[in-house]
């Protein structure tokens, strides 16, 4: 191509705390409108904030995940602009020096490794919302709701490291997985707990100097931010080259349509007059803290899939898989303190309870197939009572049932036969009714013994143990 892109994200993660960062209202999602306000988070004069520390401590969670530098001294601002939804008419956040900066996370996309940047990542307070909607008793109106005033937010900023869309969502889904790993956030997209803005310029191959940039906010899905970077660069280039010129703006992305467009000129820092919160002393943090933190940290997913690999044994795909997320990680982990066989609990957790999750929807945490339950149906087979065949068969009863697969083997008779009479019996039989076919494999058609094997199994109801029956079958037939 003749121009390549730049791209820089800035990611706003809502924290899950209990409580807001400067006051005591709660952040549960989905009550009444401005049911969840106090002076301080509607900034009526007089009222004063007060940090949150968990705050604090979630934030040097994500700078020691992302290897920031924590910085031992920060400052609360005031960001001073006007919207509807923002009570006070600044918004307090970090500015010249945040808590966390100078990170990065390592990306792959295509096989091919990356190292993006991290700039700062920074605490501030989330803003209210604009509900536009026909409101009973109001008519077709904005209303506004400030019970998400004050809410925490980090603000997570990239350097423009980022050349395609399909970096750009690997970063994101990078980062996603490891603030949900650590703790500190649902990341819920669609509830705007992790939502991204993209800042996206185009600049000709060879040239020294990046573009001018565009920002789309507040973007809260993979697929669109993917979309919306792919559109704006098709869009840049295309003013470009029609001699046009790059406005820098801030622009929203249409799910509907997959453009992007205007929706105001974009600010730069001198626009909003930051200057320190007089109200808020400077935050310093001790090397204890920081330590204490650091000790407190879970293993992340890189290092939890490296180790899948190196001492489990697990292959890539596995280790990449079982390691998604948090909680399908601690299923896998809990089923080997019962079973401590690897690949086969793997196998069975990526196959048959996944599946059955995904049938119904459901989270890992509320499987009906606990760990032990899970690690008793492998050991049944392990022991030879039942196949691997019916094993999926009792595995669909325990997770209708919750039974465990000792009961559910007995009450529907489904013990494997590895009775040798009574398996030569069904072979017999079944050689005895397929005399041609026999004849067939004897004159050099080989393949036909797969035929003679599922008809044993269906013979014996799949109850047949399956080594017990090829070996068996096999003398029958040369013999």
């Amino acid at each position: 191509m003749e121009y390549r892109a730049v791209i820089g994200l800035e990611v706003h993660v809502q924290l899950n705390t209990n409580t807001k960062i400067f006051c005591g209202c709660s952040t549960i999602f989905g009550a009444e409108p401005n049911s969840q306000t106090c002076p301080v988070c509607l900034g009526m004069p007089g009222a004063l904030p007060v940090l949150n520390r968990k705050v604090v401590e979630y934030a040097i969670k994500a700078g020691l995940a992302t290897n920031c530098q924590i910085a031992p001294r920060s400052i609360f601002a005031r960001k001073n602009y006007f919207y509807p939804d923002l009570p006070k008419g600044y918004q307090i956040s970090q500015y010249e020096l945040p808590i966390c900066s100078a990170g990065h996370l390592d990306i792959q996309v295509e096989g091919t490794a990356k190292r993006i940047g991290i700039t700062r990542i920074h605490m501030e307070e989330d803003a209210g919302k604009l509900v536009h909607a026909d409101v009973p008793g109001v008519g077709d109106d904005s209303c506004v709701d400030l019970n998400r005033a004050c809410t925490p937010l980090l603000e997570i900023v990239s350097e423009p490291d980022l050349r395609s869309a399909d970096e750009a969502v690997a970063y994101l889904k990078k980062l996603h997985q490891i603030v949900v790993y650590l703790g500190i956030s649902d990341g819920n997209m669609e509830e705007g707990s992790f939502r991204c803005d993209a800042n996206v310029s185009v600049m000709k191959v060879g040239a020294d100097k990046f573009g001018t940039r565009t920002e789309t906010k507040n973007v809260n899905s993979f697929k669109f931010v993917k979309q919306a970077i792919e559109y704006e660069i098709e869009r840049q280039i295309e003013v470009i080259e029609d001699g046009g010129k790059i406005v820098q703006e801030t622009r929203l992305f249409d799910p509907n349509t997959g453009v992007t467009r205007s929706m105001r000129g974009k600010e730069e820092a001198h626009d909003y007059r930051y200057f320190p919160d007089p109200d808020l002393v400077p935050l310093v943090i001790s090397n204890d803290w920081v330590e204490d933190v650091r000790l407190g940290l879970p293993e992340l997913p890189e290092a939890k899939r490296l180790r899948y690999m190196d001492e489990l044994g697990l292959p890539a795909y596995d280790a990449e898989v079982l390691t998604a997320s948090r909680e399908l990680a601690d299923y896998f982990e809990a089923c080997l303190e019962f079973h401590s066989q690897p690949k086969p609990v793997a196998n069975w957790v990526m196959g048959e309870v996944t599946r059955a999750l995904n049938e119904e929807s459901r989270s890992i945490t509320d499987t009906p197939v606990t760990p032990q339950l899970l690690a008793e149906l492998l050991q049944l087979i392990d022991k030879g009572t039942i196949s691997g065949k019916i094993a999926k068969t009792v595995f669909d009863e325990m997770w209708r049932t919750g039974k465990p697969p000792a009961q559910v083997v007995e009450e529907k008779g489904l013990v494997q036969v590895s009775d040798t009479g009574e398996i030569e019996r069904i072979i017999d039989e079944v050689l005895a009714r397929e005399a041609g076919q026999v004849a067939e494999y004897r004159s050099g058609k080989d393949k036909l013994f797969g035929f003679f094997v599922g008809q044993v199994m269906r013979a014996s109801k799949g109850k047949a143990n399956p080594a017990v029956v090829n070996e068996l079958l096999l003398k029958k037939l040369q013999g």
